[in-house]
């Protein structure tokens, strides 16, 4: 019975998908007929070359990028709320986000200056090495530390260390540049070009595929790490292989899309309460498809509510967010999906 009922979540999510993929081309401060979205969609020219150029350069990418990114941060949540048995346990809460942000506030309001012109590899790169840092410290503390508790603790000091760090750089930096962070970390769809748009969908495809993978190991977690080990399930090489996917993930699209809230805190909740199963094999895809969902649906209202612009999808996730959290919160003695 639970296992059709997820079916159709996955089958009605998929359906969502494609309906908010479409408003998202379809939407926009332009204009542009169905028929013109759907020629450019077919590989034809549309009627006017800047409706060709829109479609093609901008809204495609950013809905594939929406599609991809809240994939990405929801399974990351589902990853991390198993390994922690934690249902407040999210991509942010490890310090990944804030590392990357850490990264990008050295090469914005640090380096400034140094590097000249903005250019937008200078902040993917100071996303990448600052979320790499981050994690490589976690990585080294999972090695020793065999709590999960103690390294969720952890991974939040280390987070805070990072806004420390953060709010230094934006004491001593200059308007501009604070401007320019500021910005960045509002959060958007639509700064992965057309050319960047394979490199970033492997960047969060490959961990997504290799996370499938870790579905039986996720499953004997969920009833404790002693029922897990006495399975054979080698724990603290499965806690550090799932940290590297959740911190890969939610790395990708920090780098390309700034640091996204609530996304990977949620959808996992959402998949589960939709789907009434804990167990990981339809509830990995749930959530991966939930997540793509959620994306979509930030990204079709950032682009459709405003007429003065995008709006910051960090501006959209919380009034998704925080009902679902606060339900959470009053329900937890009568949800059961942690053991």
């Amino acid at each position: 019975m639970k296992g059709s009922r997820s079916n159709i979540i996955i089958l009605t999510g998929a359906a969502v998908i494609l309906l908010l993929f479409t408003a998202c081309l379809l939407s926009g401060a332009v204009d542009i007929p169905a028929g013109q979205v759907l020629k450019v969609l077919c590989g034809g020219d549309a009627q006017r070359r800047s409706w060709q150029v829109i479609v093609s350069d901008t809204r495609i990418p950013a809905a594939v990028t929406a599609l991809l990114a809240g994939s990405a941060l929801a399974v990351a949540g589902l990853l991390l709320q198993t390994v922690f048995n934690n249902p407040l346990a999210g991509p942010s809460i490890m310090g990944i986000s804030t590392g990357a942000s850490l990264g990008v506030a050295v090469v914005m309001l640090g380096l400034g200056s140094a590097i000249g012109t903005m250019s937008r590899l200078a902040v993917l790169g100071g996303a990448a090495a600052g979320a790499a840092a981050v994690m490589l410290i976690l990585l080294m503390f999972s090695s020793v530390i065999r709590s999960g508790t103690m390294l969720l603790i952890i991974g939040i000091l280390v987070g805070y260390l990072s806004s420390s760090a953060i709010s230094l750089l934006n004491f001593f930096s200059t308007q501009e540049g604070v401007h320019s962070y500021v910005i960045w970390g509002l959060g958007n769809f639509t700064g992965v070009t057309r050319g960047m748009l394979p490199l970033f969908s492997l960047a969060c495809l490959i961990p997504l595929g290799a996370s499938f993978f870790m579905v039986k190991p996720l499953d004997a977690l969920l009833l404790g790490e002693r029922y897990a080990a006495s399975c054979g399930v080698q724990v603290q090489r499965v806690r550090t292989l799932l940290l590297l996917l959740s911190g890969l993930l939610t790395a990708s699209v920090t780098a390309w899309c700034g640091p996204i809230a609530f996304i990977g805190l949620i959808v996992p909740h959402v998949a589960r309460l939709l789907t009434g199963v804990s167990t990981h094999g339809r509830l990995m895809t749930a959530t991966a498809v939930c997540g793509a969902a959620t994306g979509l649906l930030c990204q079709w209202v950032s682009v459709a509510c405003s007429s003065r612009g995008i709006l910051p999808v960090n501006a959209i996730t919380p009034i998704i967010g925080v009902p679902v959290i606060i339900y959470v919160i009053l329900q937890r003695k009568r949800i059961f999906y942690f053991n």
